[in-house]
């Protein structure tokens, strides 16, 4: 349930790209699993804030993305 338009994050499975690098760079995790909602967050700062998406726009933005990323 979302509070003050803040979706519910809890039950979020975090996943990391497989290119990232394990030198803790610059990296992202994307959870993907929860419904209406897709989270980004900084891997480093793993209580910080989260950006949420609508599935329909995490989706576009995926789409715009070179294939070569």
């Amino acid at each position: 349930m979302a509070v003050n338009g803040t979706p519910e994050l809890a039950g979020a499975r975090w996943r990391k790209s497989s290119r990232s690098s394990g030198n803790g760079g610059a990296c992202v995790e994307v959870a993907g699993n929860l419904p209406g909602v897709v989270g980004v967050r900084d891997s480093k700062d793993r209580g910080g804030p989260v950006l949420a998406f609508t599935p329909a726009a995490w989706r576009a933005f995926v789409d715009g993305l070179p294939a070569e990323r």
